[in-house]
Order: C-alpha cells, then sequence, then structure tokens
C-alpha cells in the first residue's frame, strides 16, 4: 500500500471517528447550558405516549433540542438583562415595545418560542377525552362546533407558509378565534392568549409526516388533552392564565 493511500484510511478514519462523537458532542453541549431563571420543565408524560400519532424521536428531539435551545439563548440574554425575567413572560410578550433594541429581536424569538412550547406540551396527553361544560358551549357559539373547528384550525394551519403556529385564542371575555403567527410568535403580543396551539414548523413532524402537514394536522387532535384545555379557558376568563 502506497503512503498516500494510507494516509486517505487514516483520514477516512478520523473522519467517521469525528461523525460516531458528534450526537455526544450536542448532547455534552446541551448538558453545559448556560444555568440561568429560565428552566425547561420535563414533559408530563412519557416521550412515547402520543404515539402513533406524534413518534417518540420527535418528541425527544423537539423537547430536549428545540426547546432547549430557546431556553438556553434566554439565559443567555438574561445575563446582562435581567430585567426580562424579572416579570412574567406574558407582561414582556405584550410589551415588546418595552425591551431595548438591542435584544427585541432576540427576545421575541426566543422567549415567543418558550412560551408556545410551554403552551403545546401542556395541551397534549395521552386519553385526552372531550370538551366539556363552558369550553364546549364557547367552541359550539363562537368555532360552530367541534368539527368545523377542526376543519377550520387545520386549514388554517395548512395555510400557514413556512414555519409558524396555528392558535384558538381566547380574549378577555372568553372569545374563542382561530389565528395563525409566523415562527415563533405568540398571541399574547397581541393582548390575547393561546387556548390552544398546534406548533407547524417542520421539526414539529417531519420525521413521521414528511411533507405531509395536512395527515400531520389532522393526526394531532388525537393529542389533545381537553380537561387541561378547559382549565386553561377558565383560568383565560379569569385572568389567571399565564402562557
Amino acid at each position: 500500500m502506497t503512503s498516500i493511500s494510507r494516509r486517505r484510511l487514516v483520514f477516512a478514519a478520523t473522519g467517521l471517528v469525528a461523525a460516531a462523537a458528534a450526537p455526544r458532542l450536542a448532547f455534552a453541549q446541551a448538558a453545559m447550558a448556560p444555568a440561568g431563571p429560565f428552566k425547561l420543565d420535563p414533559l408530563a408524560y412519557p416521550a412515547n405516549a402520543l404515539e402513533p400519532h406524534i413518534d417518540a424521536k420527535t418528541m425527544e428531539i423537539h423537547h430536549d433540542r428545540h426547546h432547549q435551545a430557546f431556553i438556553t439563548n434566554l439565559n443567555n440574554l438574561a445575563k446582562d438583562n435581567p430585567q426580562i425575567a424579572g416579570k412574567p413572560v406574558g407582561e414582556v410578550l405584550g410589551n415588546l415595545g418595552a425591551v431595548p433594541d438591542a435584544i427585541r429581536t432576540g427576545v421575541r424569538n426566543n422567549m415567543g418560542g418558550h412560551a408556545n412550547h410551554t403552551m403545546f406540551w401542556q395541551i397534549m396527553g395521552p386519553n385526552g377525552g372531550k370538551p366539556e361544560g363552558a369550553l364546549l358551549a364557547a367552541i359550539d357559539s363562537d368555532l360552530g362546533g367541534m368539527e368545523k373547528l377542526q376543519t377550520d384550525f387545520n386549514a388554517a394551519g395548512g395555510r400557514v407558509f413556512g414555519s409558524g403556529w396555528v392558535f384558538v385564542t381566547v380574549s378577555k371575555d372568553g372569545k374563542l378565534a382561530i389565528e395563525t403567527r409566523p415562527n415563533q410568535d405568540n398571541p399574547m403580543m397581541d393582548g390575547k392568549r393561546a387556548l390552544l396551539g398546534n406548533d407547524v414548523w417542520e421539526h414539529a413532524y417531519y420525521l413521521n409526516y414528511q411533507n405531509r402537514r395536512a395527515d400531520y394536522l389532522k393526526a394531532w387532535w388525537n393529542t389533545v388533552n381537553w380537561k387541561v384545555v378547559g382549565e386553561r379557558y377558565a383560568a383565560a376568563k379569569a385572568g389567571t392564565l399565564d402562557v
């Protein structure tokens, strides 16, 4: 074997070792994420609890990496701007004009992402039941009933260009509406609250559904925890819903 061939083998082997080490390095970097006032709460259910509608690997990547990235970025911002952690998330997002220009976009994107995903994990779960009581009455009166809600919500989510969210928003008087937001924008930026919402960024569904966003939107309804959504509706009307 020539010296050139041996060198090629050495370089190839080195590349394979580096590639194999990359996932471990990524996890190590996540473990070394800066400590700070913002924390990532664990899921309230196993990562595989929403299968087959959302697979465990997608949940792990989405929660442990994507959401953690927002937390890490917020903690980095808070090092020199502790005021962003001194107020409730809703108050900060509801008054972005008061955030210094230099960090406003970072706060908008990362605190918005943190709020959206915190809500997202909360309103999903296994054996989610059905809407009842005041929530069901509001769905019937404001959104035309459950079937129309799902049809209109899925259509709105399908129309989101690129990345964003589709929400059922709730106003201070309890009125429901279907609305979309780009990127990681949150209804709190407009003085509303998200009753529930679905993430239509591709990382939320691509492993299982690839480009079939419509299939994901339809299947996602099987993951909704209506008991929690009902509690959020009551809290929104009482003015105590945080994110």
